[in-house]
């Protein structure tokens, strides 16, 4: 799975920056997507952007008096859609245009005047990753990614927690069909839960839920991370989970060999990366096993891990 996110984007435009003509007057974006990548070029450019409708309009007011006009879109999936774009543009304004792409298989550069990386499918990005088709074959976790987690307070497994599970505040919603939702959420809560995805307009497959009596004995048997991998594995239609928490999105990962996306880190995290990659340690993974699981304060963990971990003399 190629991921790209917005710090990657801008590193990308950076790296090309020599690469881009100097001479441009205007930077169209040619689809939502190519209006993001248009803006962070046209803000390093300093020079004004536009999006492509914008600029067909036939109100002349509307339009620019620029006859060099850098055409850009964020990803290609075949050339034809910005060559006709840039014949549209040549037609409406007499303008000289330069088409550029951020990122696009290798058989469709040609024909695109500046291609920034050649990323081949399948591929995803940062602002597209909740209405991606993708969508459609991911699992998708709860908390931490449709809405807020709950807080330490409201996460007592009773009155509390249920007046959560209706006023959660949604986080990100996706415009397309999930999978499925996979959640650490108890099967006592799936009318509350059921309830709060309809109205927020979550739509889904299969909500799979724990079937535990209490979230005391979902502690002792430490299943957050080993159902959520269970459901994704057992579906070889998934190619995506999208979880909130860094620990079980590598746990996750590891376990199946498939891909796992961090809400948390903004990460994706993919088989065959190394510890480095991963940015995790020993130590840093049992402090936060320890210290969220039990709730435990710092000096308590630190102590605990000294005896699991004790220092080389």
């Amino acid at each position: 799975m190629n991921y790209r996110s917005l710090n990657d984007l801008s590193t990308l435009i950076n790296d090309h920056a020599g690469n881009f003509p100097r001479d441009i007057e205007l930077v169209v974006g040619a689809s939502r997507g190519g209006m993001l990548v248009a803006n962070i070029i046209a803000l390093k450019l300093n020079q004004p952007s536009m999006e492509l409708q914008v600029l067909l309009r036939d109100d002349a007011s509307s339009t620019p008096a620029a006859q060099k006009i850098l055409l850009v879109d964020d990803c290609l999936a075949t050339p034809d859609s910005i060559l006709q774009a840039r014949r549209r543009i040549e037609a409406h304004c007499c303008a000289s245009v330069t088409t550029l792409v951020a990122f696009a298989e290798r058989e469709h550069v040609l024909g695109i005047d500046l291609v920034l990386e050649v990323l081949e499918h399948p591929r995803i990005y940062e602002w597209n990753i909740m209405h991606h088709p993708l969508v459609g074959a991911t699992c998708f976790d709860i908390d931490g990614v449709l809405c807020v987690d709950p807080t330490q307070a409201e996460n007592d497994d009773g009155a509390g927690y249920r007046h959560f599970l209706r006023t959660a505040r949604p986080l990100h919603i996706p415009s397309l069909p999930i999978a499925h939702l996979v959640t650490s959420r108890l099967e006592k809560y799936r009318a509350e839960t059921e309830e709060w995805l309809e109205r927020n307009g979550v739509r889904y497959g299969t909500l799979h839920m724990l079937d535990l009596p209490s979230a005391a004995e979902r502690r002792r048997l430490n299943m957050h991370h080993k159902f959520k991998a269970q459901v994704y594995r057992n579906d070889p239609q998934a190619q995506l989970f999208i979880e909130s928490e860094k620990a079980q999105a590598i746990e996750i990962m590891r376990t199946t060999g498939k891909p796992v996306f961090c809400i948390e880190t903004n990460r994706m995290y993919v088989h065959g990366m190394k510890q480095k990659e991963l940015g995790t340690t020993r130590a840093g993974g049992l402090r936060k096993a320890l210290g969220k699981a039990r709730r435990l304060p710092r000096k308590v963990v630190d102590s605990a891990l000294a005896r699991l971990m004790p220092v080389a003399q």
